[in-house]
Order: structure tokens, then C-alpha cells, then sequence
């Protein structure tokens, strides 16, 4: 499988990193950065992977299954992830759930037909302090009103970047 020289750099350092034995460590940062490169976890990402970390392709199937940030099938440009955790639950994330189906017409793990907007419901990301929360790839947004996620939604639907919707605050990225 052929990588761009960043993500065969990347990955070179992410094996470097750790001692013989342990390069089973460096799996899922490969994954997650050769998801964003190629789009999706395809067969022949996990066989490579696999010879690289010196594991099976099972066991590399086995990490995929378990975390939900690495998909098999290509999400959408903007992956808008709402939690519906009991802590974002309490204080609407359930509503803004439910909204975001609605706007975009679509439900979990689906992607809108242009391919720009794709949306998942999660358990959790970390945020219960700071509930409703949701990420836009890697930024998270928290305390979200309807009125923002109505916002950040009409954005990317429009073809905006997140952080050219001004009236939705970023916390980090």
C-alpha cells in the first residue's frame, strides 16, 4: 500500500518510538492517521498495519471494532459527532440529536449525499463538565444551544469550515 512520505514519515517515527515488542503501540495512531489520508479503514490498511506492528490482521480488526473514531466506510468531509451520554443527555444532547437527524436528513453513521456532512451519536467524549458537547472532527465544542448547533449545522451544510462559522465558539482543536 503506497502512503504519502508525510504519513510513511509519521508512521516511521510512531515505530521508532517504541522498543521491539511493543510496536503493536503504534497501531492505532496509524490508523486514525491513515484513515484521514486514504478516508476509511479499508482490508488492505489493516494488512499493512498489521505487518508493520508485527501483529495479525485479526488483531488489528479486533482494535477497529473497538473504538469508534476508526470507520470502514468513509465518513462524511465534516464528521459532526453529538454525545448523548447521561451527562450531555440531562441537558439536551438528546434534543440536539434528534435536531441534527432532522436538518440533515440523515441518521448514525450515515453522510449526507454531497459527501460533506456526516453524523454519529456517541457515549461519550469527555466533556460531561462542560455537557451538551459535540466535535466536529478533531475540535470540540461545548455547552452547544440548539441555536449554535442550528448554526454550525446551516455552516457546513453551506460548505463552510468549521471555524468559519463565527457564532458556534471552538473550544480546542
Amino acid at each position: 500500500m503506497t502512503f504519502s512520505p508525510e504519513l510513511e514519515a509519521r508512521f516511521e517515527k510512531f515505530l521508532d518510538k517504541y522498543p521491539a515488542g511493543r510496536k503493536r503501540s503504534a497501531m492505532i495512531p496509524m490508523l486514525i492517521y491513515a484513515q484521514d489520508e486514504i478516508g476509511s479503514i479499508t482490508d488492505e490498511l489493516i494488512e499493512e498495519v498489521a505487518k508493520r506492528v508485527g501483529v495479525t490482521p485479526l488483531q488489528v480488526n479486533e482494535a477497529l471494532t473497538y473504538y469508534s473514531m476508526l470507520h470502514r466506510k468513509p465518513m462524511g468531509k465534516y464528521h459532526v459527532q453529538i454525545c448523548t451520554n447521561i451527562s450531555c443527555l440531562l441537558v439536551g444532547g438528546e434534543e440536539l440529536w434528534d435536531r441534527a437527524c432532522h436538518k440533515l436528513g440523515i441518521g448514525h453513521k450515515q453522510v449526507t449525499a454531497d459527501g460533506r456532512v456526516s453524523l454519529e451519536e456517541v457515549e461519550c467524549i469527555g466533556a460531561c463538565s462542560w455537557a451538551p458537547a459535540i466535535q466536529v472532527n478533531y475540535d470540540f465544542y461545548h455547552d452547544v444551544t440548539m441555536e449554535q448547533l442550528e448554526k454550525l449545522i446551516d455552516g457546513l451544510a453551506a460548505g463552510k469550515r468549521p471555524e468559519e462559522i463565527t457564532e458556534v465558539a471552538k473550544v480546542n482543536s
